[in-house]
């Protein structure tokens, strides 16, 4: 059995206060260690919103969007074969005044509303411009320019694939009474979003110098931003009568 001697305890003894440092340091490494766990638990909730609020805004106010569309759309259409509405299209109703076709953008067909204002492109239907092109409805006859605007992400995204559209492509607009077969000749990527210029009656910055009759799809550019405006130009190249069973026309076929 060993003996410990006076100079083995002094070694082995703590020296005064060692302990409480140790606490110290322990309670301080315990209270990081918090901070840095509750920390990560924010970010992955974090994440975890961002996540819900993208899925919100790029999926799900499609499918709100969608659906009232398709409810405006199917009111459209039983007014007309009920004829209940006076005038080429309906055009001053409030539900709507035609649909737009575009088979370029693969997004069947969209209901065509009075006005560019947020409430009516979130209701995922394409809105006109009524100023300052207030007379160049085609049904009026007159030269002028179609203007029209819709979402490109989010709230049907009717333009998403806007991109898709190249020269020589066929936009129809349908009425009650005539499908209005317009053919794309002029794009322009990216423009200010403030550019009032290529919604003019004769819209130069399409390389056209005199009245026409002419259509314009505008949306948001780049992809997912508002910060440009991506511009396609139509224009009228006939129109066709609707017949009784609505065939459309052949480039619709």
């Amino acid at each position: 059995m060993g003996v410990t001697t006076d100079q083995d305890e002094q070694t082995a003894a703590p020296s005064p206060g060692s302990d409480s440092r140790s606490g110290l340091r322990r309670r301080g490494r315990g209270r990081i260690a918090l901070a840095v766990s509750v920390f990560g638990e924010l970010l992955i909730t974090a994440g975890l919103v961002l996540g819900l609020f993208v899925v919100y805004s790029l999926w799900w106010t499609n499918v709100l969007a969608d659906r009232k569309a398709h409810q405006e759309g199917d009111r459209v259409r039983d007014h007309w074969a009920a004829g209940s509405d006076s005038g080429p299209g309906a055009l001053d109703t409030r539900d709507g005044i035609g649909f737009l076709h575009v088979p370029a953008m693969d997004n069947g067909e969209v209901l065509v509303e009075k006005g560019t204002s947020t409430e009516v492109l979130n209701d995922g239907v394409a809105g006109y411009y009524t100023d300052p092109v207030k007379a160049a409805l085609p049904t009026t006859g007159k030269a002028g320019n179609f203007a029209l605007a819709a979402h490109r992400d989010g709230h049907g995204a009717k333009f998403h694939n806007i991109d898709k559209l190249k020269k020589g492509d066929a936009v129809v607009f349908e009425t009650k009474d005539d499908w209005y077969v317009y053919k794309v000749f002029a794009i322009l990527p990216k423009t200010s979003k403030y550019n009032v210029k290529v919604l003019a009656a004769v819209p130069k910055e399409a390389g056209v110098k005199k009245p026409g009759h002419y259509i314009t799809l505008t949306t948001c550019t780049p992809v997912y931003t508002s910060e440009y405006r991506y511009v396609v130009w139509g224009e009228l190249v006939r129109v066709d009568s609707v017949d009784s069973e609505r065939t459309p026309p052949e480039e619709l076929r």
